[in-house]
């Protein structure tokens, strides 16, 4: 059984991040940085569970690109005048996670591929001059330990969010998350029902935020104030400022507000621009209140909320797709 999104305790500014990711996909995703033991598995499968098809996908660290893309088998072609594509992780990850452990140590051109369809919600398998395409629309979570080796610039810029995990070292915060852990182990149905309802409402706001994203619109203020954040983070590009009024819009989408504030724009800015910021740039002038929630040891799960855009259609050649062997012979 899965440990519930609502009951994760001290893990705000985790939440929040996955939450915004969740809500707008083209935000591109959320790389998770920390020692083992924060609870960063945990996490992504919490959040697998109340998507629309609950699935959470594993991308392992040894895997191929054809693993990853799917593969198309030409010779099909020739005998049967049509493609057969088999599906790979990036279609199996559709409208659930992507789940990508030790991101830092998977080769930087199958990152780059997988960022790639991450951000434009597509997949596109070409070879020998026939091409299929199919959405690959999914909450991409990475994790890595900062000590095992460092993701370069290009590929860290182009994770919309970033959070880094600390370990716990206040008494009374390690006791209650050791308190919910045994609880959920000694008795999984019953913990799960004592937050059922919480997740239920999350659930139910899930679909309100995703609706209300379209309605949104970012006065000047809000651009004054996103410009001047990533002038002082010394950020390159314009990545960061786009990353940033999307999740604003979104945390007011989830907050049920009906417009993005200033405010919006500040609660986000640490996970927009952790992992973006250059040497010598300016500490942001307000902290993240999430972050300022967990170093009170204070979870504000149930009071979060997430959502997911619907996808687009996308065209497809004419492929034939192969079952998997298990389905077959079911």
């Amino acid at each position: 059984m899965v440990f519930p999104f609502t009951a994760l305790v001290a893990q705000t500014p985790l939440q929040q991040a996955l939450l915004l990711a969740a809500v707008d996909l083209s935000i591109g995703g959320v790389l998770v940085s920390g020692p083992r033991g924060t609870a960063k598995s945990t996490a992504a499968r919490a959040l697998a569970e109340l998507l629309p098809e609950g699935k959470l996908v594993t991308l392992p660290l040894g895997a191929s690109e054809e693993q990853l893309i799917g593969t198309l088998d030409i010779q099909s072609a020739l005998r049967d005048g049509g493609v057969k594509f088999s599906p790979g992780l990036l279609a199996k990850a559709h409208l659930g996670v992507l789940y990508v452990d030790e991101v830092n140590l998977l080769p930087n051109p199958l990152v780059d591929q997988l960022l790639d369809v991450a951000a434009s919600g597509v997949n596109i398998v070409e070879r020998d001059g026939i091409s299929h395409r199919h959405d690959a629309r999914f909450v991409l979570i990475g994790t890595m330990n900062p000590e095992e080796g460092e993701l370069r610039p290009q590929l860290l810029d182009r994770f919309g969010l970033a959070v880094e995990m600390r370990n716990c070292f206040d008494a009374d915060v390690r006791q209650r998350i050791v308190k919910a852990r045994l609880a959920f182990d000694l008795d999984p149905r019953g913990f799960r029902a004592r937050h059922q309802d919480e997740q239920a409402k999350l659930i139910e706001r899930i679909h309100a935020a995703r609706a209300a994203l379209a309605s949104f619109d970012f006065d000047d203020a809000v651009h004054a104030r996103v410009s001047e954040l990533c002038i002082a983070a010394h950020v390159d590009g314009l990545r960061a400022d786009i990353v940033m009024l999307r999740a604003a819009r979104a945390l007011a989408a989830l907050e049920g507000s009906t417009v993005v504030t200033v405010a919006h724009v500040e609660r986000v800015a640490d996970a927009v621009l952790q992992h973006r910021k250059h040497e010598g740039a300016a500490s942001s002038p307000s902290r993240n209140d999430a972050t300022r929630d967990a170093a009170k040891g204070e979870s504000n799960a149930g009071e979060s909320d997430w959502g997911y855009m619907p996808p687009e259609p996308a065209g497809t050649a004419k492929v034939k797709q192969v079952r998997p062997l298990a389905a077959k012979k079911a």
